[in-house]
């Protein structure tokens, strides 16, 4: 499964203390089990003194491989454990899918 394949990237990438990765595709217009949208919640020191853009690279670079595939959206949320810890379950929601509705 494509979450199992980021979640199992992401840890060994960035060793994070907190890693949330939702599969957020029932939300889209897409078939059941496209697996094409995720939101990620990842907090680690990797991202210390990093601007949310290069945290943000990095997380692309070690996904390439599902971005070229079938990932079409990922909703990226980074935190270091000093940002994480001013925030504790705060992170924002995702928006609705603007083409909202799903595949019969």
């Amino acid at each position: 499964m494509i979450r199992e394949q980021i979640e199992a990237k992401l840890r060994a990438a960035f060793t994070p203390v907190h890693l949330d990765v939702h599969d957020e595709s029932y939300r889209h217009n897409v078939p059941a089990g496209a697996e094409s949208h995720f939101k990620v919640v990842i907090v680690s020191d990797s991202f210390v003194s990093q601007r949310f853009l290069a945290r943000h690279r990095a997380i692309y670079s070690e996904l390439a491989d599902e971005l070229a595939g079938s990932v079409h959206a990922l909703a990226l949320h980074t935190y270091t454990i000093k940002e994480w810890e001013g925030l504790q379950d705060a992170v924002p929601s995702s928006p609705n899918c603007r083409g909202a509705g799903t595949l019969a």
